[in-house]
């Protein structure tokens, strides 16, 4: 047997959806509440816990073998590995974030040139020192601990910041100006573990049950009982990944049917195929959809 897969698993705001999409993805994750090695359950893998501002720096000198971390702190790092798959999920929601330029609702900033001769604050300032060089616009550019909402007006005339809704800048009373990088969850490889046959293979068969754990989300199965005069009607309310599933009943004038929708469409369509004739109807939920 191969050496056990080193992954790095992000530490922080994105632990928590972290720990709950791998466990849907058939992971029965453990970890201690002093321990920074989480027991993935499975001995392929060997996992350790850090912050994602510095995971793609450990994969990329080959320190781990993979690791889950956001394409933002990749670009920040200018990290050469390899990205195996995006796994659009973060903190509160199942889609990109944004890094935006943000500024008090009565500043004068009202596009990014004019940010000339001002001082900004973030915690991406790589990425933000390139997006300001490729504008030419000279700005002085500061490292933010955190709290980055807070720091304008009184310490800086902008910020650039990562939300998810613009909850928390609008609660702040501050106005985006621009969105500057948008950012999903990536699992990423060194070049070296990739190019390893036994190694890749660990690793895309991770990358293949999270990502079905992602698309499990959004859908739910549904299972009926349909008479042979109804069966075209049902079938035609079913907007399914592919064709659904019919099968004959014994007794013969009734059919099975079982296909996969997207929840948000059950509401409506659960009525629809009772009045069509469909009897049993049974609605269940997915941990992977493996597409």
């Amino acid at each position: 047997m191969s050496a056990a897969v080193k992954i790095g698993l992000p530490k922080g705001s994105l632990q928590d959806a972290t720990f709950e999409l791998l466990k849907r993805a058939g992971f029965p994750l453990s970890v201690n509440a002093r321990s920074y090695y989480p027991d993935m359950g499975d001995p392929q893998y060997k996992a350790i816990l850090l912050r994602p501002q510095e995971m793609s720096r450990y994969v990329a000198d080959g320190a781990l073998d993979a690791g889950i971390t956001g394409k933002d702190w990749i670009l920040e790092n200018e990290s050469d590995v390899h990205v195996v798959c995006d796994l659009v999920y973060s903190k509160h929601s199942m889609r990109p974030v944004r890094w935006v330029l943000a500024v008090p609702e009565d500043s004068p900033i009202r596009r990014p040139e004019d940010l000339e001769g001002k001082r900004m604050s973030t915690e991406l300032v790589g990425v933000v020192t390139r997006w300001l060089a490729a504008k030419s616009i000279r700005a002085a550019v500061e490292f933010s601990w955190g709290a980055t909402e807070v720091k304008t007006p009184f310490l800086v005339d902008a910020i650039v910041d990562v939300t998810e809704t613009g909850s928390s800048l609008r609660a702040n009373k501050l106005r985006i100006v621009e969105t500057i990088l948008e950012s999903n969850t990536q699992l990423i490889a060194s070049h070296q573990a990739w190019k390893d046959p036994q190694t890749r293979i660990i690793i895309e068969n991770l990358a293949t049950l999270m990502q079905g754990a992602i698309v499990a989300y959004s859908k739910v199965g549904l299972k009926m009982n349909v008479r042979d005069e109804d069966l075209q009607a049902i079938v035609n309310i079913l907007p399914a990944l592919r064709q659904p599933t019919v099968s004959p009943l014994a007794g013969g004038q009734w059919h099975a049917i079982e296909t996969v929708v997207d929840e948000s469409l059950v509401r409506e369509m659960l009525p629809a195929l009772k009045r069509a004739g469909a009897e049993g109807i049974i609605e269940y939920p997915l941990n992977k959809v493996i597409q």
